[in-house]
């Protein structure tokens, strides 16, 4: 009896033993993946280490940054600066030597037309000046005798209403001849002309030619086009859901499809206080300077800043991206770099701004990609 209780008590303590093993090997794995979970996002370099990989550290920073807003565009002039130049009266071609491209300045003669309407013109209007004499020198004639009752009211206001009737169709002639380039007062019989010159009325370039030598052009027919690009202006055009973000003074960076790398700066002047049928509105910009290289017509890329506040940022290179996911490294402790998330805010010359607090002061600013790979490859080895 006493030997059967003894084995049984031995049995026990054995079974015993076995049942608490597992527990302590489960507490001593559960241990291990625990420091894994906390030690997963943690990497630590020697001084060598750091030295080869290039890492770098340093602060957050606030900056003055602003979110950009991107559209398309067009150079531009004013329509003051764009000219179409036709005539009131038709004519034949007699002299056009000019070509799209070519620099005029104000005053520069474009074409000579001639036709046999130009001489009636003329002649009417010496007829008219000769009338006019004859008409004055009956009125004041007529109004002394009407003064002195030696003739009637009736005949003076008849004279009366040729003479001021002969005064304006004399008025309307010389307005017609100045149309077409004829100077009323210095016309008389001994410079009678068959030809007219046309003369460019601003300084600029010729952008279109619609004349050849010998072709009849009628009054609604547009001779030349002449563009002034002393006034260029940046013409950007914007959806209607950013329009409302939009104000005068507002500052945008353009730059061509060419040559990306060379910024030109404005400043919005004007929006167009509608949205059109495609939904999107019209922004003219005022260019702080004209480069030579700007043409009208020209497509631009834009970037308007559309607002301007502190915020903390970090240079571009100490954010890294994984799983669609930005992180941070932050300086724990000396040489030990801890992989956090941050939320991203807008970038600006170098630097991207942070919306998520930091829990240290300290982040590794360069190379940090560096660490990133080194972690990824700590994880599977």
């Amino acid at each position: 009896m006493k030997a059967s209780a003894l084995i049984t008590v031995m049995l026990m303590i054995l079974f015993s033993s076995c049942s608490e093993q597992p527990k302590e090997d489960k507490t001593s794995t559960g241990t291990t993946n625990e420091n894994k979970n906390v030690n997963k996002d943690v990497v630590e370099l020697t001084p060598e280490q750091i030295k080869n990989a290039g890492i770098v550290t340093g602060t957050p920073q606030e900056r003055e940054m602003h979110s950009i807003l991107k559209v398309n565009g067009v150079i531009d002039v004013p329509p003051q600066n764009i000219v179409s130049i036709s005539v009131p009266m038709g004519g034949y071609v007699k002299k056009a030597t000019l070509l799209p491209g070519q620099k005029v300045q104000k005053g520069t003669l474009l074409a000579v037309l001639e036709d046999q309407q130009y001489i009636q013109l003329q002649q009417d209007f010496l007829t008219a000046k000769n009338r006019l004499v004859f008409l004055e020198a009956d009125f004041y004639r007529q109004k002394e005798l009407n003064i002195t009752k030696a003739s009637s009211d009736k005949l003076f206001q008849q004279v009366k209403s040729d003479y001021m009737n002969q005064k304006v169709i004399l008025k309307a002639l010389g307005e017609k001849l100045q149309m077409i380039n004829i100077n009323p007062a210095k016309l008389n019989e001994n410079n009678i002309s068959n030809k007219i010159s046309i003369y460019a009325p601003i300084g600029g370039y010729v952008t279109k030619v619609n004349v050849n030598m010998g072709r009849y052009v009628n009054p609604t027919d547009i001779l030349f086009e002449l563009i002034n690009p002393g006034d260029l202006h940046l013409k950007l055009t914007v959806f209607e859901n950013d329009a409302a973000s939009l104000s005068s003074g507002q500052k945008v960076l353009c730059y061509t499809n060419k040559n990306p790398a060379v910024k030109y700066n404005a400043t919005i002047h004007l929006i167009t206080p509608n949205i059109g049928e495609e939904r999107n509105t019209e922004v003219h910009c005022h260019l702080d300077k004209l480069p030579k290289e700007l043409i009208p017509g020209m497509f631009m890329n834009g970037e308007i800043q559309l607002n301007n506040a502190k915020v903390l940022s970090v240079p571009e290179e100490a954010i890294v991206k994984s799983d669609n996911k930005y992180y941070l490294f932050t300086e724990e402790a000396p040489r030990r770099y801890k992989l956090i998330p941050v939320q991203v805010g807008v970038s600006m010359s170098g630097f991207t701004e942070i919306k998520s607090p930091l829990s240290s002061s300290t982040i590794v600013t360069k190379n940090a990609y560096t660490l990133l790979m080194k972690m990824k490859n700590s994880e599977e080895g």
